[in-house]
């Protein structure tokens, strides 16, 4: 959930101290809202990417006949939803896709990700991306049908999140010419909409209810991150399957958001497809606080020895978040630590688009938004991520220059701290 104030788990007291910042105005305002009809609420658009390509995408829903659902006993095999992104062609005859269903969007409402934002008063599923549905893949000339290499990554995103909530990036490095699979952890993101209607929501709140009554938080944690490293490594299990034809993968990448930049680190370390991981403010032990020592993840105890890059919101480096430290000490790299100053947890999601036009439209309070993504300017957040991001996927998997951008600060991006 992006109002976290760390990124591991599901971890609800956060959340609730998050949207006292506003209690004495939500209550009243959440009954309004929420008979409020569809035409009142508030719509919301995404940054354009700013890349060479159009966007594409596809969507596929994955089959692990080989796992049964960790988290319904009564499902016999994992089923997951995954969005593709890639650089596109002829995109003008192709729809944009929306950013949530509207069955994804009613859970997304009603688990109230945004803590705070009244329920009902957000038309989420209006928003549109900047993909298009079905668009025909970028070819490597006019013509050829020869297999187009680009590089792959894998996205996965918060705890309680949905797959489109990294969108605005997502999109970008598709535009940049990336190939991005975006995962939904089903039964974890607060709603998942199958191709026959089928929606299935987040059975998280109150398996966290259940662990603090039992004392086993500390194990749901565990077991989110195992689900969720299950889940990226079955669908590169899949991949040659889903890519759209001709594109074939030249390397891959992962990085995702809170419990998501978790994953993907976890995932590296299991896997040797993957050659290089973005964690974006996600812990690697399984703790409720950022700052707190406890349990490691293997990644952190062990390390590794494929490129890592950790970007934290103010406060979060490798010397204040001990699992980033052991990571730091035990692994070889090579790593890169950046810090957004001025960022909050949800920066690193659409959140940071999101928010703040959502809180002007309604009237909520500054603090209910700056608690979220922090201070730092929406736009200059957008920026930086794009550009770093962008350029460490850049030299990692393509092995392209990026003029200097990872080897020390820039005057273009002056928000962005390198931490030694």
């Amino acid at each position: 959930m992006t109002t976290h104030t760390s990124g591991s788990g599901p971890r609800r007291r956060a959340l609730l101290a998050a949207t006292a910042l506003a209690a004495s105005w939500v209550g009243a305002a959440q009954q309004r809202a929420v008979a409020a009809p569809a035409a009142r609420r508030v719509r919301l658009t995404l940054p354009a990417p700013t890349g060479p390509y159009p966007v594409g995408t596809v969507s596929h829903r994955l089959v692990d006949h080989g796992r049964p659902d960790p988290w319904v006993a009564s499902r016999p095999s994992r089923e997951l939803m995954v969005s593709v992104r890639y650089p596109a062609r002829d995109v003008e005859r192709y729809p944009r896709a929306a950013q949530m269903s509207p069955g994804e969007a009613a859970g997304f409402d009603r688990l109230n990700n945004f803590g705070g934002v009244p329920r009902g008063s957000v038309d989420w599923a209006a928003t549109r991306t900047f993909a298009h549905q079905g668009a025909p893949p970028a070819r490597a000339r006019r013509g050829a049908a020869d297999p187009v290499a680009l590089p792959v990554a894998l996205y996965s995103p918060g705890v309680g999140d949905p797959r489109s909530l990294g969108t605005t990036l997502t999109d970008e490095l598709a535009s940049r010419g990336y190939v991005v699979i975006c995962v939904d952890h089903t039964y974890d993101a607060s709603a998942v909409e199958f191709p026959d209607g089928r929606v299935e929501t987040s059975r998280l709140p109150e398996e966290y209810e259940r662990a603090e009554r039992e004392g086993t938080v500390v194990e749901l944690l565990r077991k989110t991150c195992a689900v969720r490293v299950a889940d990226l490594r079955f669908v590169l299990d899949r991949l040659e399957a889903i890519l759209p034809t001709p594109l074939a993968p030249s390397a891959i990448g992962a990085f995702g958001q809170s419990a998501g930049g978790f994953a993907a680190l976890q995932a590296m370390h299991d896997d040797r497809r993957i050659a290089a991981a973005a964690n974006l403010d996600g812990l690697l032990a399984y703790v409720q606080e950022d700052h707190d020592p406890g349990p490691l993840s293997t990644v952190a105890a062990d390390g590794v020895d494929r490129p890592v890059l950790l970007m934290g919101k103010d406060g979060n480096d490798h010397h204040t978040v001990p699992s980033w430290g052991a990571l730091w000490e035990h692994g070889s790299g090579p790593y890169l630590d950046l810090t957004l100053l001025g960022s909050g947890h949800a920066t690193y999601t659409d959140a940071t688009s999101m928010l703040p036009r959502i809180a002007a439209r309604l009237g909520l309070p500054e603090e209910m938004v700056t608690g979220a993504i922090g201070t730092v300017a929406p736009e200059r957040a957008v920026a930086v991520q794009r550009a770093y991001v962008s350029a460490f996927f850049d030299r990692e998997l393509r092995h392209r220059d990026d003029d200097g951008l990872l080897d020390g600060p820039s005057a273009r991006y002056p928000e962005v701290r390198f931490v030694d």
